[in-house]
């Protein structure tokens, strides 16, 4: 276990390193890495692709094929997918409520892309995990499983919001610098463990934070669609396997509230006015 957990860090951490390391002597301060930050400083972006290519390389030794597979598959659409309204943004609509509405006007924009591709790619993934290794029925399940088809098919459906809606979820949380990382590195504190699987790409998501931990806490860079969507699908998938069919539930119950009321709610307002979140938050960064 312990040896799974360092190669699948060591992996992400050179995935991370490598990548950042060509695209800074590739493209140093271009245009189409720079945005600015909310204290209107200039941040790179260049840490969100090699934040999804670590995490890439982590996932690659994941021992389990079918998580894997998952993972790669879902960090990898959400990175990308990411990467396209980071680089290739088009149109003006932000947030879920803007992004669907352009879609009902028949408008496809680089966001309208994201939110349709991200949750299809996490559907996909949810199919092989809950996959197994006799033939599949519907839906990616086994025909030996007790259950009808239908609550096979529709724990995939969940399985795959959890994984969509985490990946979106850490996408609203990018808008100060070491959100997006702490939120990761303390909700895998305080998963649950118990089952090896959860180890190995845990260590792959360590391994990438602490190697953007100084840049992005200094408010030099920052994940962007890029970085905080691979991050949360990855995030996301060790939740879906680690959960119970129940506890799945609750997961994207909480994650579509929290999706709904960032419509209406600053998450920035709430934890600055919240003691103990506003500590952690704050913790460590060097811009506010």
């Amino acid at each position: 276990m312990i040896r799974s957990i360092v190669s699948t860090a060591v992996a992400g951490l050179a995935g991370f390193t490598a990548t950042k390391a060509v695209l800074r002597s590739r493209l140093r301060t271009h245009e189409s890495v720079v945005r600015t930050n909310h204290a209107g400083h200039d941040v790179s972006l260049a840490e969100g692709p090699a934040v999804a290519t670590g995490l890439l390389a982590g996932s690659l030794l994941i021992e389990d094929p079918r998580q894997r597979t998952a993972t790669l598959l879902a960090t990898a659409a959400a990175g990308s997918l990411g990467a396209v309204d980071d680089f290739c943004e088009s149109g003006s609509s932000k947030g879920l409520r803007g992004h669907l509405s352009a879609l009902a006007r028949g408008e496809i924009t680089t966001g309208t892309i994201k939110v349709t591709g991200i949750p299809l790619a996490s559907i996909a993934a949810a199919a092989i995990l809950r996959s197994r290794t006799r033939p599949a029925g519907f839906f990616g399940f086994s025909q030996k499983e007790d259950r009808p088809w239908f609550a096979a098919a529709a724990d995939v459906i969940v399985t795959g919001g959890v994984i969509a809606g985490s990946a979106n979820l850490f996408n609203l949380l990018d808008l100060r610098p070491g959100r997006a990382l702490k939120t990761g590195a303390l909700t895998l504190a305080f998963t649950d463990h118990h089952r090896r699987v959860s180890w190995a790409p845990s260590g792959a998501i360590a391994g990438v934070t602490a190697a953007a931990w100084p840049d992005d806490l200094a408010g030099d860079a920052m994940l962007g669609d890029t970085g905080a969507n691979a991050l949360g699908a990855a995030i996301g998938v060790i939740l879906a396997e680690t959960a119970t069919p129940a506890q799945r539930r609750l997961i994207l119950a909480v994650l579509a509230g929290l999706t709904l009321a960032s419509e209406k709610v600053s998450f920035t307002s709430v934890i600055e006015s919240t003691p103990g979140l506003r500590e952690i938050d704050s913790f460590g960064r060097e811009v506010v």
